[in-house]
């Protein structure tokens, strides 16, 4: 007699594609930072609309989904979602903001700006840091964000390759990726965030690991479109910050790296001819700027003049949000040109207004005066500090620094590229997500309940 052959039960037949339990564990843990990562995905949509029209873009709609997502859980928790430190400093700008908005000459000229401010330097900020839980966590949203720079110096480099960018010196090739030429930083902010996301990943990870391979080999692929974003404020901010990154891990290692740098550096521009005749140009440029200034330094000079003039009339609240434009033809000499020459990229050519000084420090000074300069700066401020004593005490508990390197060296390259540029375009949003990443790493959990969203570093 044959024996009996005993069928699976039905509950462990499968069908199609089955992925590993490993898989299936990590992707449910992790499935909470969906509503973040969305944002960060979605800012390679091309911005609709007319290119330089403004309003909201795909990205700031997820932003604000992430901020209702997590309203929704902090109620349903009933407990306190921030520690005392997090809910100061993440809420000290909301005191110059609504200053600025209620003494602006035009309050409801002031209410975009008020609501926008909001969005960048409080809500989502505070909705990171409440999404965030640990360190892998942390870990995901730097490698969205490296993949996001991937993904737009991509096709930045296809726009230089094939004459498709915005316009730089009567030529269309400067690589911009899907901003547009009317948001000339928008893909060199994003490559550098990737860069200096890169570098910290592969500082903090362990010895011949593949994450340290994979993020050494993305750090360097980025270098290119870096380059041809032609974008001097982003080149000296990636240069000084991973510098800082370096330093911190190790002398002999920030020696070695720097020779790797300034080899790959000979081979790009020297060997390779990755735009050597204008990158020369534009690097000489930076040591020009008051023997022989060209024409969009002598502007961004004239422009910090007009702010500073406007903080002189308003030194307490500045002359009101969005107040920078009404106000800048009163206070800026005749050296100020009438606009930037935008074209390229698709779009045909146009003049493009001077509605903001290029430097974050100086419109806020203007617009919110000492009174906002001291909210918001002296809040960036505590990040930074809060962020690097914790780097120091994790140095020295001989734990591993990536989060470290990678919160910290986000927030340095901001506050140092916020001296050449400031907030506006479809990529502020991401402006946005760095602080709260510096915020988590600097902040979570000091005074907070045990079992409250962000409070495990």
């Amino acid at each position: 007699m044959a024996p009996a052959v005993s069928a699976a039960p039905a509950d462990q037949v499968s069908y199609g594609l089955r992925l590993p339990a490993s898989w299936t564990l990590a992707v449910t843990r992790r499935a909470h930072l969906v509503p973040l990562l969305a944002v960060v995905a979605l800012l390679a949509v091309p911005p609709r609309g007319a290119p330089g029209a403004g309003g909201g873009t795909v990205a700031d709609a997820a932003s604000g989904l992430l901020v209702l997502w997590c309203l929704v859980i902090v109620a349903r928790a009933r407990v306190r979602p921030l520690s005392r430190a997090a809910a100061v400093v993440l809420g000290l700008p909301v005191l110059g903001l609504c200053a600025a908005a209620v003494t602006a000459q035009d309050p409801a000229a002031a209410l975009p700006g008020l609501v926008r401010h909001l969005q960048v330097f409080v809500l989502v900020p505070v909705a990171v840091v409440l999404t965030l839980r640990d360190r892998r966590d942390l870990a995901v949203v730097a490698w969205a964000l490296i993949g996001l720079a991937l993904v737009q110096g991509g096709v930045g480099v296809v726009q230089y390759a094939t004459g498709t960018g915005a316009s730089y010196q009567g030529e269309d090739i400067r690589a911009v990726g899907t901003f547009g030429p009317t948001d000339v930083m928008g893909m060199a902010t994003v490559v550098a965030y990737g860069i200096v996301a890169a570098v910290g990943l592969a500082l903090g990870a362990p010895a011949r690991s593949r994450a340290k391979a994979a993020a050494l080999v993305c750090a360097a692929l980025l270098t290119v479109p870096l380059v041809l974003s032609f974008s001097r404020g982003a080149w000296i901010a990636t240069v000084l910050v991973c510098a800082a990154q370096l330093a911190a891990t190790g002398a002999l290692r920030a020696l070695k790296a720097a020779l790797a740098a300034a080899a790959l550096g000979v081979v790009l521009v020297g060997g390779l001819g990755v735009g050597s005749a204008m990158v020369q140009e534009r690097v000489a440029s930076i040591t020009q700027v008051t023997a022989a200034p060209d024409r969009s330094v002598t502007d961004r000079y004239t422009m910090w003049a007009a702010a500073a003039g406007m903080w002189r009339d308003r030194p307490v609240t500045g002359v009101g949000l969005k107040g920078f434009p009404a106000h800048r033809d009163s206070h800026a000499s005749l050296a100020l040109s009438s606009g930037s020459d935008t074209a390229g990229a698709g779009m045909a050519f146009q003049r493009q207004p001077l509605l903001s000084p290029h430097n974050m420090y100086l419109l806020i000074l203007a617009e919110q005066g000492l009174l906002g300069l001291a909210a918001i700066a002296g809040g960036w401020l505590a990040l930074l500090l809060c962020g690097c004593r914790r780097l120091v005490a994790a140095r020295r508990a001989g734990r591993r620094l990536d989060c470290a390197l990678v919160a910290v060296g986000l927030l340095a390259w901001q506050l140092v590229d916020f001296l050449y540029a400031d907030i506006g375009g479809p990529s502020t949003v991401l402006t946005a997500v760095v602080l709260g990443v510096a915020a988590w790493w600097a902040l979570a959990g000091r005074d907070t309940p045990a079992g409250t969203p962000g409070n495990r570093a």
